[in-house]
């Protein structure tokens, strides 16, 4: 079989990554119910789909939805240390998808990947964090007449692109598949809550009890984030801008306060904003000798690295695996994990396979109605239609085995009417 066009780290990984990828599918049932009706439907047949997204074992089972749906895929990664390479070696191998993509590429492989896979001139976008549809704008804005649309993953990204429309700088429509219902609640609050816990302890092997734990951010991220928190015995500290937020925090019981006084106060620190510089070189002076620092959010702003850099008068890289520690002027250590990229995919494996069956499932389903009815949006953030958030909803509880009730005819009449 010829191979696609790909730049992976070792093709001979190639079964590995099918045991991973078949072991992931085993806990996402509603994407293979998916992938099983576009077998049949082919509503992706003759067109070619650039992606921008995690190279793993869920994103495959994505990535084989799409290809059974009729779909020639091209798959770059959304970080340069969250690539599976055995998963990136069974894609292209097994799945005949094009993968450009390795565990621990530099800054410049990232960004030539991303310009390499829009060479396929796609019709349809799956970015995560907006990098793939920046790239399109800005670097070759001659392919945008063929695009038809996009998604979008990630709650930074959505943040990008309603940005971009505000400017009249969004030549597509893009759907924002981060703000349904399901997404948020499994992907951000409890994908995000387990897998950053879980990277923090598979670089640190730290015990979490009785430390404290500083949220910065209190989204669905945040939120997932700091029950898993408390919920392995640690006290729990949120940082927020948002009043309303902040008031959620306080009314389910967290320590509220500003980054200037958590930063005296914590044993580890998690960013989830979305937002660049949350914790600043003056927060760095005030934390205690150990402290450790991990990102959560999508890019590697919200920590003032070069600050940390500066500070330093030694850096000890490699510690611990995806552990650097950083030797500051008067004695005390910073932890810094994962490069202050994503600490769960840098150091652990990302959100659990059952998280992401929801969150590809709404993905997949989405790209199908946008390659249907692309025609009839402008350009701009669309949202997911609801009936796809409640079917995929639907189709989780049956796998769940979980029955509920419906509406009987007079309480649907009784919902539409004014009339007592």
């Amino acid at each position: 079989m010829k191979l696609p066009s790909h730049e992976v780290a070792d093709l001979g990984l190639a079964q590995a990554g099918v045991r991973r990828v078949d072991w992931a599918e085993r806990s996402m049932p509603v994407l293979r119910s998916v992938r099983e009706r576009f077998a049949e439907e082919r509503p992706l047949e003759g067109l070619r789909v650039a992606v921008c997204m995690h190279v793993t074992a869920e994103t495959a089972n994505l990535l084989r939805a799409m290809r059974a749906g009729g779909a020639e895929v091209w798959l770059a990664a959304s970080n340069p240390l969250s690539t599976q390479d055995d998963t990136a070696a069974a894609l292209v191998s097994e799945c005949g998808v094009s993968v450009h993509a390795w565990a621990g590429m530099d800054t410049a492989a990232y960004d030539r990947n991303l310009v390499t896979i829009l060479e396929s001139r796609p019709h349809l976008l799956l970015d995560d964090g907006c990098d793939l549809v920046n790239t399109v704008h800005l670097l070759r804005p001659d392919l945008l007449d063929g695009v038809l649309g996009g998604c979008e993953q990630t709650t930074t990204g959505v943040i990008r692109l309603r940005r971009m429309s505000a400017e009249g700088e969004l030549r597509m429509p893009m759907v924002a598949v981060n703000d349904t219902a399901t997404k948020r609640m499994f992907d951000n609050r409890y994908g995000t809550g387990q897998s950053t816990i879980d990277g923090i302890l598979r670089a640190t092997n730290a015990l979490m009890a009785g430390r404290t734990f500083v949220v910065a951010g209190f989204g669905y991220c945040g939120r997932g984030l700091a029950e898993r928190a408390r919920g392995m015995g640690a006290r729990v500290v949120v940082t927020e801008v948002d009043p309303v937020k902040a008031l959620d925090a306080v009314m389910q019981g967290y320590t509220v306060t500003t980054m200037d006084e958590a930063a005296s106060m914590g044993d580890v620190f998690v960013t989830v904003t979305g937002n660049r510089d949350v914790i600043t070189a003056g927060h760095l002076a005030r934390m205690r000798d150990g402290a450790v620092l991990a990102n959560s959010g999508h890019f590697d702003l919200e920590i003032e690295l070069d600050a940390l850099a500066r500070m330093a008068v030694e850096v000890n890289p490699g510690v611990r695996e995806q552990a650097d520690e950083y030797v500051l002027a008067d004695g005390r250590r910073l932890l810094l994990l994962s490069e202050g990229r994503l600490v769960n995919l840098g150091a652990a494996e990302g959100h659990p396979a059952a998280v992401m069956d929801l969150s590809f499932a709404v993905h997949a389903l989405t790209t199908a109605w946008l390659a249907a009815h692309h025609a009839e949006l402008e350009p701009g953030v669309v949202e997911v239609p609801d009936a796809t958030d409640t079917e995929v909803a639907r189709l989780e509880l049956a796998a769940l085995g979980v029955g509920i009730d419906s509406l009987s005819p007079e309480q649907e009449d009784y919902l539409r009417s004014w009339h007592v």
